[in-house]
């Protein structure tokens, strides 16, 4: 009887996916780090032509220039690429559908679960980016809006400026305890 009422259990349960890291945070004298709450996410690729479409479609226009992004409704378009781009929607709602209506050439992939986000804010958030970042962070160099696709440690991100003394980190979920380590650590030194 006791086996007939696990196998009743264990059937009528199902997985539960649980967001990399959450409710992970470091603070240190001049810089917070937190985990930020999962986020509806697509790379999109499309050639020149079909940006009116997808930007309509999506609510946000699709940025057309080097280390730029645009935002709107809660929806933040970054540019990869001169034909690539990450859209992250944090209001909740479907990016991909919103695609799926576009007749206009393109290719829409959801990577919602691939990636895990960082906020890195502080007067000290500059410094600790940089500490495991090649890229200028100068706001003459990397100013509010700027979004680009580079490395931190041996890891690549998508890095985002969302306010003069704020950041938005992306990695791939298999690299999130790595990279929120190594800013952990580069909190702390930047601390001191």
């Amino acid at each position: 009887m006791a086996k007939a009422a696990a196998k009743t259990t264990a059937a009528g349960s199902s997985a539960e996916r649980r967001p990399a890291l959450a409710g992970r945070t470091t603070e240190a004298k001049g810089v917070t780090l937190a985990v930020l709450a999962p986020a509806e996410r697509i790379s999109v690729r499309a050639p020149e032509a079909s940006l009116t479409a997808l930007s309509k479609a999506l609510g946000v226009s699709l940025p057309t220039k080097p280390k730029t992004s645009a935002a709107k409704a809660g929806r933040t378009a970054l540019w990869l690429g001169p034909d690539e781009w990450l859209v992250i929607d944090e209001a909740g709602k479907d990016p991909l559908a919103d695609c799926a209506k576009v007749t206009a050439l393109h290719s829409a992939v959801g990577i919602s679960h691939r990636n895990v986000a960082f906020s890195v804010t502080g007067p000290a958030a500059a410094v600790t980016v940089n500490s495991g970042c090649p890229q200028d962070l100068s706001l003459d160099a990397f100013p509010v809006g700027a979004a680009s696709r580079t490395i931190l440690g041996k890891a690549e991100i998508v890095l985002l400026r969302t306010a003069v003394d704020a950041f938005r980190v992306e990695c791939w979920r298999s690299f999130s305890d790595y990279v929120f380590t190594l800013l952990s650590e580069a909190a702390s030194d930047a601390a001191n």
